[in-house]
């Protein structure tokens, strides 16, 4: 019954920015943490960025200084804004959560993801 919806990739060049949503909707009592992902060619999945409800934020050290996860808890909604887009950003990027859907049952759940393509 929760979904969660991404938008926001797309084609860049390198250097250029873009900014991923992702809101999450249906039976929801919590969210936490809630992130994105992304997985390029030939590479296993790596987590991106994920941010709890306190604030605590991780990110993959190769993105550290360049992309900046948010949140907005009453609209169970992320984002992550992504500038100095490199070639190597190409992937098709994931949004997860890991939803209390019912009081004390919890599971994860991934966006359908979405595209982004960063050319030299």
């Amino acid at each position: 019954q929760v979904q969660l919806v991404e938008s926001g990739g797309g084609l860049v060049q390198a250097g250029e920015s873009l900014r991923l949503s992702c809101a999450a909707s249906g039976s929801i009592f919590s969210i936490n943490p809630m992130g994105w992902y992304r997985q390029a060619p030939g590479k296993q999945r790596e987590l991106v960025a994920r941010m709890f409800s306190g604030g605590t934020t991780n990110y993959l050290d190769s993105v550290k200084g360049r992309f900046t996860i948010s949140r907005d808890n009453a609209k169970n909604t992320v984002y992550l804004q992504m500038n100095s887009l490199k070639p190597d950003d190409t992937a098709v990027y994931y949004c997860n959560a890991n939803v209390e859907w019912k009081p004390r049952q919890y599971m994860s759940v991934w966006g359908q993801g979405t595209q982004v393509t960063v050319t030299t």
